[in-house]
Protein backbone atom coordinates (compact mmCIF):
# COMPACT_ATOMS: atom_id res chain seq x y z
CA UNK A 1 0.00 0.00 0.00
CA UNK A 2 2.91 2.31 0.74
CA UNK A 3 3.92 1.87 -2.71
CA UNK A 4 0.82 2.21 -4.38
CA UNK A 5 0.36 5.49 -2.17
CA UNK A 6 3.94 7.07 -3.61
CA UNK A 7 2.31 5.70 -7.11
CA UNK A 8 -0.35 7.71 -6.66
CA UNK A 9 1.33 11.01 -5.91
CA UNK A 10 4.01 10.62 -8.27
CA UNK A 11 0.97 10.11 -11.36
CA UNK A 12 -1.04 13.24 -9.45
CA UNK A 13 2.38 15.23 -10.12
CA UNK A 14 2.67 13.73 -13.95
CA UNK A 15 -1.00 14.98 -14.29
CA UNK A 16 -0.46 18.54 -13.49
CA UNK A 17 2.60 18.45 -15.90
CA UNK A 18 0.20 17.23 -18.65
CA UNK A 19 -2.17 20.07 -17.39
CA UNK A 20 0.27 23.07 -17.37
CA UNK A 21 2.09 21.93 -20.94
CA UNK A 22 -1.04 23.24 -22.62
CA UNK A 23 -1.24 28.04 -23.31
CA UNK A 24 1.71 29.88 -23.09
CA UNK A 25 1.60 31.22 -19.43
CA UNK A 26 1.16 27.65 -17.84
CA UNK A 27 3.61 26.44 -19.77
CA UNK A 28 6.16 30.11 -18.49
CA UNK A 29 5.12 28.35 -14.84
CA UNK A 30 6.23 25.03 -15.73
CA UNK A 31 9.54 26.06 -17.59
CA UNK A 32 10.41 28.96 -15.71
CA UNK A 33 8.66 30.10 -11.95
CA UNK A 34 8.38 26.08 -11.11
CA UNK A 35 12.13 25.33 -11.39
CA UNK A 36 13.35 28.52 -10.15
CA UNK A 37 11.22 28.12 -7.41
CA UNK A 38 12.57 24.56 -6.73
CA UNK A 39 16.22 25.75 -7.21
CA UNK A 40 15.72 28.35 -4.19
CA UNK A 41 14.01 25.57 -1.87
CA UNK A 42 16.74 23.22 -2.94
CA UNK A 43 19.92 25.82 -1.83
CA UNK A 44 17.98 27.04 1.45
CA UNK A 45 17.06 23.55 2.62
CA UNK A 46 20.53 22.08 2.16
CA UNK A 47 21.86 25.37 3.50
CA UNK A 48 19.67 24.45 6.75
CA UNK A 49 20.31 21.03 6.97
CA UNK A 50 23.93 21.50 6.66
CA UNK A 51 24.01 24.51 9.35
CA UNK A 52 21.68 22.12 11.62
CA UNK A 53 23.91 19.36 11.65
CA UNK A 54 27.13 21.24 11.74
CA UNK A 55 25.99 22.88 14.75
CA UNK A 56 25.24 19.75 16.60
CA UNK A 57 27.46 18.95 19.46
CA UNK A 58 29.95 16.27 19.32
CA UNK A 59 31.71 16.15 23.04
CA UNK A 60 32.52 12.87 22.47
CA UNK A 61 34.88 10.97 19.86
CA UNK A 62 32.67 8.08 18.72
CA UNK A 63 33.80 6.40 15.01
CA UNK A 64 32.68 3.59 13.93
CA UNK A 65 35.70 1.29 13.94
CA UNK A 66 35.92 -2.29 12.68
CA UNK A 67 39.83 -2.37 12.93
CA UNK A 68 42.76 -2.88 14.93
CA UNK A 69 43.55 0.67 16.80
CA UNK A 70 46.94 2.02 16.45
CA UNK A 71 48.20 1.23 20.13
CA UNK A 72 52.09 0.53 19.92
CA UNK A 73 54.54 0.17 17.45
CA UNK A 74 54.92 -3.35 17.05
CA UNK A 75 51.20 -4.01 16.63
CA UNK A 76 50.11 -3.23 12.63
CA UNK A 77 46.96 -0.73 12.81
CA UNK A 78 44.38 -0.87 10.13
CA UNK A 79 44.90 2.12 7.87
CA UNK A 80 40.95 2.47 6.49
CA UNK A 81 39.45 0.63 9.02
CA UNK A 82 40.03 2.19 12.44
CA UNK A 83 42.41 5.52 10.92
CA UNK A 84 44.12 7.22 14.14
CA UNK A 85 45.36 9.93 11.99
CA UNK A 86 43.61 12.73 9.21
CA UNK A 87 45.25 10.92 6.17
CA UNK A 88 43.67 7.71 7.25
CA UNK A 89 40.43 9.58 7.54
CA UNK A 90 40.66 11.17 4.28
CA UNK A 91 40.96 7.60 2.40
CA UNK A 92 38.28 5.83 4.51
CA UNK A 93 35.81 8.99 3.77
CA UNK A 94 37.26 8.61 -0.03
CA UNK A 95 36.61 4.93 -0.11
CA UNK A 96 32.71 5.66 1.43
CA UNK A 97 31.63 8.36 -0.79
CA UNK A 98 33.56 6.90 -3.84
CA UNK A 99 33.04 3.14 -3.56
CA UNK A 100 30.29 2.97 -0.35
CA UNK A 101 32.94 0.67 1.24
CA UNK A 102 30.70 0.17 4.01
CA UNK A 103 27.75 -0.92 2.28
CA UNK A 104 30.00 -3.41 0.50
CA UNK A 105 30.83 -5.38 3.55
CA UNK A 106 27.04 -4.96 4.33
CA UNK A 107 25.45 -8.84 5.16
CA UNK A 108 22.04 -9.69 4.90
CA UNK A 109 20.43 -12.29 7.50
CA UNK A 110 17.57 -14.44 6.99
CA UNK A 111 15.90 -17.01 8.87
CA UNK A 112 16.44 -20.96 7.91
CA UNK A 113 13.45 -23.45 7.68
CA UNK A 114 15.38 -25.01 10.38
CA UNK A 115 14.45 -21.41 12.34
CA UNK A 116 18.22 -20.50 12.15
CA UNK A 117 19.74 -17.26 11.53
CA UNK A 118 21.82 -17.64 8.73
CA UNK A 119 24.43 -14.82 7.78
CA UNK A 120 25.03 -13.81 3.72
CA UNK A 121 26.38 -11.51 1.22
CA UNK A 122 24.24 -8.51 0.08
CA UNK A 123 26.69 -7.50 -3.13
CA UNK A 124 23.64 -7.36 -5.26
CA UNK A 125 22.67 -3.99 -3.15
CA UNK A 126 26.23 -2.64 -3.02
CA UNK A 127 26.51 -3.08 -6.90
CA UNK A 128 22.73 -1.73 -7.20
CA UNK A 129 23.43 1.79 -5.52
CA UNK A 130 26.79 2.05 -6.84
CA UNK A 131 25.77 1.64 -10.36
CA UNK A 132 22.61 4.29 -9.73
CA UNK A 133 24.85 6.17 -8.07
CA UNK A 134 27.84 6.95 -10.52
CA UNK A 135 25.41 7.15 -13.27
CA UNK A 136 23.42 10.02 -11.96
CA UNK A 137 26.75 11.68 -11.80
CA UNK A 138 27.42 11.02 -15.32
CA UNK A 139 24.13 12.08 -16.64
CA UNK A 140 24.71 15.24 -14.43
CA UNK A 141 28.09 15.82 -16.01
CA UNK A 142 26.65 15.81 -19.54
CA UNK A 143 23.88 18.04 -19.00
CA UNK A 144 26.39 20.27 -17.92
CA UNK A 145 26.59 21.31 -21.68
CA UNK A 146 22.88 22.71 -21.49
CA UNK A 147 23.78 25.62 -18.81
CA UNK A 148 27.49 26.34 -20.02
CA UNK A 149 28.79 27.97 -22.85
CA UNK A 150 31.19 27.14 -24.14
CA UNK A 151 30.97 23.68 -22.80
CA UNK A 152 34.08 22.79 -21.21
CA UNK A 153 36.32 19.68 -22.66
CA UNK A 154 35.63 17.69 -19.19
CA UNK A 155 31.92 17.30 -20.63
CA UNK A 156 32.53 16.04 -24.34
CA UNK A 157 35.09 13.30 -22.85
CA UNK A 158 32.23 12.24 -20.33
CA UNK A 159 29.94 11.65 -23.29
CA UNK A 160 32.36 10.05 -25.45
CA UNK A 161 33.35 8.02 -23.03
CA UNK A 162 29.35 7.16 -22.17
CA UNK A 163 28.67 6.79 -25.71
CA UNK A 164 31.34 4.44 -26.27
CA UNK A 165 28.95 1.84 -27.52
CA UNK A 166 27.25 3.54 -30.73
CA UNK A 167 24.38 1.33 -32.66
CA UNK A 168 21.65 3.73 -32.58
CA UNK A 169 21.39 7.66 -33.53
CA UNK A 170 21.56 9.30 -31.60
CA UNK A 171 24.14 7.99 -30.16
CA UNK A 172 23.45 5.62 -27.25
CA UNK A 173 24.15 6.13 -23.76
CA UNK A 174 25.16 3.49 -21.58
CA UNK A 175 24.46 5.30 -18.42
CA UNK A 176 20.72 5.37 -19.06
CA UNK A 177 20.14 2.04 -19.23
CA UNK A 178 22.44 1.29 -16.50
CA UNK A 179 20.73 3.93 -14.11
CA UNK A 180 17.08 2.80 -15.13
CA UNK A 181 17.95 -0.89 -14.42
CA UNK A 182 19.58 0.58 -11.04
CA UNK A 183 16.25 2.47 -10.31
CA UNK A 184 14.31 -0.90 -11.08
CA UNK A 185 16.33 -3.28 -8.98
CA UNK A 186 16.34 -1.20 -6.13
CA UNK A 187 12.41 -0.55 -6.31
CA UNK A 188 11.45 -4.51 -7.23
CA UNK A 189 14.27 -4.95 -4.16
CA UNK A 190 11.71 -3.02 -1.38
CA UNK A 191 8.54 -5.20 -3.08
CA UNK A 192 9.71 -8.05 -3.26
CA UNK A 193 11.10 -8.56 0.44
CA UNK A 194 8.77 -9.02 3.01
CA UNK A 195 11.30 -7.61 5.43
CA UNK A 196 11.88 -4.36 3.50
CA UNK A 197 8.19 -3.93 2.57
CA UNK A 198 7.48 -4.05 6.47
CA UNK A 199 10.31 -0.90 6.64
CA UNK A 200 10.00 0.93 3.71
CA UNK A 201 7.75 4.06 4.10
CA UNK A 202 5.79 6.03 1.10
CA UNK A 203 8.53 8.42 1.32
CA UNK A 204 11.06 5.86 -0.02
CA UNK A 205 9.03 4.76 -2.64
CA UNK A 206 8.41 8.11 -3.79
CA UNK A 207 11.67 8.77 -4.06
CA UNK A 208 12.13 6.34 -6.23
CA UNK A 209 9.05 6.79 -9.02
CA UNK A 210 10.23 10.51 -8.97
CA UNK A 211 13.88 9.76 -10.29
CA UNK A 212 12.39 7.19 -12.33
CA UNK A 213 9.96 9.39 -13.97
CA UNK A 214 12.81 11.92 -14.46
CA UNK A 215 15.01 9.43 -16.11
CA UNK A 216 12.12 8.20 -18.32
CA UNK A 217 10.98 11.45 -19.32
CA UNK A 218 14.55 12.18 -20.17
CA UNK A 219 15.38 9.03 -22.03
CA UNK A 220 11.75 8.79 -23.97
CA UNK A 221 13.01 12.35 -25.50
CA UNK A 222 16.22 11.76 -26.34
CA UNK A 223 15.24 8.13 -28.28
CA UNK A 224 11.52 8.61 -29.26
CA UNK A 225 9.66 12.28 -28.73
CA UNK A 226 12.91 14.09 -29.74
CA UNK A 227 13.64 17.38 -28.85
CA UNK A 228 15.30 20.93 -30.33
CA UNK A 229 18.35 21.03 -28.55
CA UNK A 230 19.48 24.24 -29.59
CA UNK A 231 16.14 25.68 -27.92
CA UNK A 232 16.80 23.81 -24.60
CA UNK A 233 20.22 25.34 -23.90
CA UNK A 234 18.77 28.64 -24.98
CA UNK A 235 16.01 28.43 -21.78
CA UNK A 236 18.87 26.40 -19.74
CA UNK A 237 21.52 29.17 -20.62
CA UNK A 238 18.66 32.52 -19.88
CA UNK A 239 18.05 30.61 -16.62
CA UNK A 240 21.25 30.56 -15.22
CA UNK A 241 21.58 34.07 -16.54
CA UNK A 242 18.81 35.42 -14.17
CA UNK A 243 17.26 36.42 -17.72
CA UNK A 244 14.60 33.62 -18.29
CA UNK A 245 12.94 33.39 -21.72
CA UNK A 246 10.41 30.81 -22.79
CA UNK A 247 11.65 29.75 -26.45
CA UNK A 248 8.70 28.33 -28.38
CA UNK A 249 8.70 24.70 -29.69
CA UNK A 250 9.25 22.94 -26.26
CA UNK A 251 6.64 20.52 -26.09
CA UNK A 252 4.77 18.62 -23.24
CA UNK A 253 7.91 15.77 -23.01
CA UNK A 254 10.23 18.59 -22.01
CA UNK A 255 7.97 20.15 -19.60
CA UNK A 256 7.13 16.85 -18.21
CA UNK A 257 10.90 16.20 -17.66
CA UNK A 258 11.60 19.75 -16.24
CA UNK A 259 8.79 19.42 -14.27
CA UNK A 260 9.89 16.03 -12.76
CA UNK A 261 13.16 17.36 -11.89
CA UNK A 262 11.95 20.62 -9.62
CA UNK A 263 9.72 18.05 -7.42
CA UNK A 264 13.43 16.29 -7.12
CA UNK A 265 14.99 19.10 -6.20
CA UNK A 266 12.47 20.48 -3.80
CA UNK A 267 12.08 17.45 -2.25
CA UNK A 268 15.62 16.60 -1.92
CA UNK A 269 16.62 18.55 1.65
CA UNK A 270 13.49 16.63 3.04
CA UNK A 271 14.35 13.72 2.06
CA UNK A 272 16.79 10.30 2.78
CA UNK A 273 18.45 11.64 -0.12
CA UNK A 274 20.25 14.26 1.84
CA UNK A 275 23.07 11.51 3.08
CA UNK A 276 24.66 12.84 0.05
CA UNK A 277 25.87 15.97 2.70
CA UNK A 278 25.00 13.57 5.94
CA UNK A 279 28.03 11.30 5.41
CA UNK A 280 30.97 13.82 5.43
CA UNK A 281 28.78 15.60 8.97
CA UNK A 282 28.67 11.84 10.69
CA UNK A 283 31.09 11.60 13.36
CA UNK A 284 31.03 8.20 12.93
CA UNK A 285 32.87 8.92 9.80
CA UNK A 286 34.89 11.79 10.11
CA UNK A 287 37.32 11.56 13.14
CA UNK A 288 40.09 9.45 13.62
CA UNK A 289 40.27 6.90 16.44
CA UNK A 290 43.07 8.31 18.15
CA UNK A 291 41.77 7.40 21.88
CA UNK A 292 45.09 5.36 22.83
CA UNK A 293 47.30 8.33 21.36
CA UNK A 294 45.80 11.45 23.19
CA UNK A 295 43.37 12.38 25.78
CA UNK A 296 40.32 13.58 24.24
CA UNK A 297 38.49 15.77 27.49
CA UNK A 298 34.44 16.33 27.56
CA UNK A 299 34.45 20.41 26.89
CA UNK A 300 30.83 20.03 28.84
CA UNK A 301 32.45 19.32 31.56
CA UNK A 302 31.78 21.99 33.65
CA UNK A 303 34.14 22.94 36.62
CA UNK A 304 32.27 21.41 40.01
CA UNK A 305 32.77 21.46 43.70
CA UNK A 306 34.01 18.66 45.19
CA UNK A 307 34.01 16.80 48.35
CA UNK A 308 37.04 15.40 49.69
CA UNK A 309 37.61 12.79 52.25
CA UNK A 310 39.02 14.39 54.54
CA UNK A 311 36.49 17.76 54.27
CA UNK A 312 33.41 14.42 55.12
CA UNK A 313 35.76 12.87 57.82
CA UNK A 314 35.66 15.99 59.68
CA UNK A 315 31.96 16.91 58.99
CA UNK A 316 30.81 13.27 59.96
CA UNK A 317 34.07 12.15 62.11
CA UNK A 318 32.03 12.57 65.25
CA UNK A 319 29.50 10.35 63.93
CA UNK A 320 31.97 7.63 62.10
CA UNK A 321 33.98 7.41 65.96
CA UNK A 322 30.53 6.84 67.66
CA UNK A 323 30.00 3.85 65.06
CA UNK A 324 33.07 2.58 65.90
CA UNK A 325 35.42 3.41 62.41
CA UNK A 326 38.88 4.07 62.36
CA UNK A 327 39.73 7.86 61.22
CA UNK A 328 42.70 8.27 58.76
CA UNK A 329 43.56 11.28 60.83
CA UNK A 330 43.63 9.60 64.05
Amino acid sequence: MNALYALIAVAVLLGVACAGAGPQDQRYLLGVIIPYVAIAVFIVGVIYRILKWASAPVPFRIPTVCGQQKSLRWIRSSTFESPHNTLGVIGRMALEVLLFRSLFRNTKMTLTPAKRLAYGSSKYLWLGALAFHWSFLVILLRHMRFFLEPTPGFVHIVESWDGLIQFTAPTFFLTDAVIVGALLYLLARRIASPLLRYLSLPADYFALFVLLGVVISGISMRYFTKVDLVTVKQLCLSLVTLQPVLPEGLGMPFLIHVFFVSVLLAYFPFSKMMHMGGVFLSPTRNLANNNRMRRHINPWNAPVGVHTYQEWEEEFGDKLKACGYALDRE
